[in-house]
């Protein structure tokens, strides 16, 4: 096992952006192009990107798929995409244009029964998305928050099938504050699975602090306002901590 970085790209309105804590009234426009983003990425050695449209999320429906599509078929490197993604219809049409992990999110929490189905029939190919507030799982592009705790999810999920988890803390997205290492690896010793860090990741010292955990199943971390704005320098960073 490795210790994979997944460089971001949030797509809104055919753009890179980066919001803060979820806030569509927070947006800085870093791109014009993601798939432009994507291969400048691929060429600093990145293996993984991950991909979220954000437009999808909030509505419900896939929106930016072509820079997905494009970025899966186009380039050398594996994809994962989240945001909007709320039919087997979709997981397939992902799936079946070259997207490696497709990533569930709010069904986790309104239909756990729906998406056990879909972990019985895809497996590894679909990732569980728990973004969450003090501990408690937030739905619909972070507009609500539930009842239920991540952990409690993600051992539910993780008994039926699921083997990768991502785990956001809203407080730390796009504050460059540093991850919540504690909230990751507690999910990944409850679950037993994968999981993969997201938020607040803004120095390779915060790699290395999540790395330490690689062990007990903390696998990657997914990077977004630090490269955007050179406080981490994607290729070193793969050099240094991913499997390069």
């Amino acid at each position: 096992m490795s210790f994979i970085l997944y460089p971001a790209i949030d797509m809104r309105n055919g753009k890179c952006v980066r919001l803060v804590q979820g806030d569509y009234n927070q947006e800085t426009v870093y791109g014009d192009s993601p798939f432009d983003m994507a291969k400048q990425f691929a060429s600093q050695g990145a293996e993984w990107i991950h991909m979220v449209d954000l437009d999808g999320a909030k509505e419900g429906s896939r929106v930016n798929h072509p820079f997905v599509i494009q970025t899966a078929k186009e380039l050398n490197v594996k994809v994962q995409v989240g945001g909007g993604i709320r039919t087997e219809d979709d997981i397939s049409f992902y799936l079946e244009n070259g997207v490696d992990r497709v990533i569930i999110g709010s069904l986790a929490v309104t239909n756990p029964d729906l998406v056990k189905s879909w972990l019985k029939k895809y497996g590894a190919s679909i990732a569980i998305g728990l973004d969450a507030k003090d501990g408690y799982v937030a739905t619909h592009g972070w507009l609500e928050t539930s009842k239920i705790k991540a952990v409690e999810i993600g051992r539910e999920l993780a008994d039926a099938g699921a083997e990768t988890f991502i785990f956001t803390d809203i407080a730390t997205d796009g504050m460059l504050s540093g991850p919540n290492v504690e909230a990751i690896a507690q999910l990944a010793e409850e679950t037993g699975k994968s999981v993969i860090a997201s938020g607040g990741v803004s120095s390779v010292e915060d790699l290395l602090a999540l790395k330490k955990y690689e062990n007990q199943g903390v696998s990657g971390a997914i990077i977004g306002k630090a490269i955007y704005t050179n406080r981490i320098d994607l290729s070193a960073a793969l050099k240094e901590v991913g499997a390069k």
